[in-house]
């Protein structure tokens, strides 16, 4: 008797870790839809980072834009950055890179994202999150008017992609939804 206890709880548990499982599985049509706000929060960050980047944008629009941004990451994500005068890749927290970018010491930057898709599918990860890449081409340009120093060059990043469930309120209803955030910005290759 004891023996057929457990095997009913044993089955009983399984169904019930299988059931909700599969209840956070990601169909097709849902899966199509997180991919397209994926690729679209990485071509908002393209656009807030020319913003930032252009000496054009005023001090307290540029600090307006990096808010906004930041908001695209999951916590703790870095960004990495490259020269062609170096070999070493330096990695900064998020805001950092941001303020970082605003201060270079150019009279025209200009920062264009082009290429942008994915390089891995979402696979789910062992604490329910689904995990992908999408790979970028970042051609930068900076101009010094004064010395005629011109620095340019295109670099390959790999932007790791987070989507996990997550619940809101609304008119005192819980409504479960797919979130997109984006991750550490890794730096594969610069070329000139």
């Amino acid at each position: 008797m004891k023996k057929i206890i457990q095997l009913f709880l044993f089955l009983f548990f399984t169904t019930t870790v299988v059931s909700l499982a599969q209840s956070d599985n990601i169909s097709p049509a849902r899966k199509q839809a997180i991919d397209s706000l994926a690729l679209e929060k990485v071509k908002d960050l393209s656009k807030y980072i020319s913003i930032i980047g252009s000496k054009e944008t005023q001090f307290s629009e540029a600090n307006r834009v990096m808010d906004r941004a930041e908001e695209l990451f999951a916590p703790d994500a870095e960004m990495g950055v490259s020269s062609l005068s170096r070999r070493e890749i330096a990695y900064y927290k998020v805001r950092r890179y941001f303020e970082r970018l605003m201060a270079l010491n150019y009279d025209r930057v200009n920062i264009t994202w082009y290429d942008i898709h994915y390089i891995s599918d979402l696979e789910r990860q062992p604490d329910g999150r689904y995990v992908g890449v999408v790979t970028v081409y970042q051609r930068f340009e900076g101009t010094s008017l004064e010395s005629g120093l011109n620095y340019r060059d295109t670099t390959k990043k790999d932007i790791t992609i987070y989507v996990e469930k997550k619940q809101t309120q609304i008119a005192g209803r819980t409504i479960e939804f797919w979130d997109v955030m984006l991750g550490d910005i890794r730096v594969t290759e610069t070329s000139a």
